[in-house]
């Protein structure tokens, strides 16, 4: 299924070449590393065997044989139904399947279980010339116990992070959804849109932050005016704040830049409040600590992304984001259709195509201007192509903090390797954690991400010109 698997990897990552020994020796053996492998070269070859000439051919034909066989639809939707069959209640099918699942597409997009086969994965990454992003997969939190859990895995990342090579990892990760109950989340959305329907009405517990919604966002989320937060809503609200708090001071303390994820619009205005009133806090020097995400396959991105950004620069603080397409279509043109509502989304690909272009090129624009720092997040040949050239034009430094590219692991190799040679920054989502904990993570994207694997093809080509 390889839209399955490689939407698994939609938001995890990884490389299955060294996920083998768990040992702490990993850690150490990464530390013998080079301080700076990345070559630099004076233009972007995307020539099969330019490209993969570091990898060697088992790596490239297991590759091949793994992104060919998720590659059909009709496994795609036998391992769906099969990974939410009722026997995985056994636990001797359970464990058979998850071995399975751990030899192929986990191994194939995915890091490892924990932070030593992560390690391992990075080591690969960091020969390659690719720095990691580490994001350990987590669930949708529901209460506040949940939420401390969650924290504590957020900070063990972090704290892990000194212990491999100085500039391996570029980027953390937070959900804001692993750290606040959804609940809450969504009651903050509400009042936030009815705040912006109703300039006037007065939230009590809002802090300064940057504009969240533009005039074309829809609000369509809230029909009437919802009730305020009660006394243990806003005391949540401060326990999730500090949460938060702690994970950026951290990251501070460690020199880690913090990606904060996207959702699904039910939450995301609240998102990316704790994003902002972050970015406020924590964004005082030139590089930013705290990204926030814009997904481009929402028709308010570009108005949004303006608004954020104008705001920031007038406060005089440094602005970071992460412009992803997007991964929730089914559950938004779901919700949009039950209350009868336009879609929020745009009406075609190409559409989505032309806004996160035309994002990218706004934001590269204020980047060279030394205003913005941007990370592309794209498995899109020509917005890849397309970015590098604007950058080259504009004169950003290959070398330059401003600009960060990145992929998940297990897609888009081509593009990544492409860019790296031609000395750009890339990183690579390495997502990990233990298999039965990223399953039902990744039945989700396989289910919800159709589009993601458009650049498949133009890879798999690439892989067997390099194999010839």
């Amino acid at each position: 299924s390889m839209k399955t698997m490689l939407i698994f990897s939609a938001r995890f990552a990884s490389d299955a070449a060294s996920s083998g020994s768990s040992s702490s020796s990993h850690v150490h053996n990464i530390e013998q590393l080079p301080a700076e492998p990345r070559p630099v070269s004076a233009g972007i070859s995307y020539d099969g065997k330019t490209i993969y000439s570091r990898i060697t051919s088992p790596e490239l034909l297991r590759t091949l044989l793994t992104l060919r066989m998720v590659g059909f639809e009709s496994v795609v939707s036998m391992s769906i139904k099969l990974l939410k069959s009722p026997m995985m209640n056994y636990p001797l099918f359970r464990e058979f399947i998850h071995s399975m699942v751990k030899k192929t597409v986990y191994s194939h997009f995915c890091a490892g279980e924990d932070i030593q086969e992560a390690s391992a994965t990075l080591r690969r990454m960091w020969e390659l010339g690719f720095t990691g992003i580490l994001n350990y997969s987590l669930e949708d939190a529901m209460d506040n116990t949940s939420c401390n859990n969650h924290l504590q895995v957020f900070l063990r990342t972090v704290h892990q992070t000194p212990l491999l090579p100085a500039g391996s990892v570029s980027f953390s990760c937070v959900k804001i959804t692993a750290l606040c109950p959804i609940p809450l989340l969504e009651h903050m959305s509400e009042l936030l849109r009815w705040q912006h329907k109703h300039p006037e009405y007065n939230l009590p517990w809002k802090e300064e932050g940057l504009p969240i919604l533009a005039s074309e966002s829809p609000t369509y989320h809230v029909q009437s005016v919802p009730e305020p937060l009660n006394q243990n809503e806003e005391k949540d609200l401060l326990l999730a704040r500090e949460r938060l708090w702690k994970i950026c001071e951290e990251s501070q303390a460690a020199g880690l830049p913090l990606l904060v994820d996207a959702e699904y619009s039910s939450v995301q205005p609240a998102i990316d409040y704790f994003a902002y009133v972050a970015a406020l806090k924590f964004n005082k020097s030139g590089q930013p600590l705290v990204y926030g995400t814009f997904q481009t396959y929402l028709k308010d991105s570009l108005p949004r992304l303006t608004l954020a950004m104008t705001e920031a620069t007038k406060r005089g603080i440094s602005f970071g984001v992460k412009l992803v397409r997007g991964a929730y279509m089914t559950a938004e043109l779901a919700l949009a259709a039950s209350l009868g509502a336009p879609s929020p989304i745009h009406s075609c690909i190409e559409e989505t195509h032309r806004c996160y272009d035309s994002c990218a090129k706004f934001m590269l624009e204020r980047a060279a201007l030394g205003e913005v720092s941007v990370v592309l997040a794209t498995h899109n040949f020509s917005s890849g192509r397309i970015a590098a050239a604007k950058a080259e034009e504009l004169g950003i430094g290959k070398g330059d903090g401003k600009l960060q590219f990145a992929q998940l692991k297990g897609m888009a190799d081509g593009l990544s390797l492409g860019l790296v040679n031609a000395g750009f920054q890339v990183s690579k989502y390495l997502a990990f954690g233990p298999v039965d904990h990223v399953i039902p993570y990744l039945i989700r994207r396989a289910e919800e991400n159709q589009e993601l694997l458009g650049s498949t093809s133009e890879d798999l080509h690439k892989i067997r010109n390099a194999l010839i």
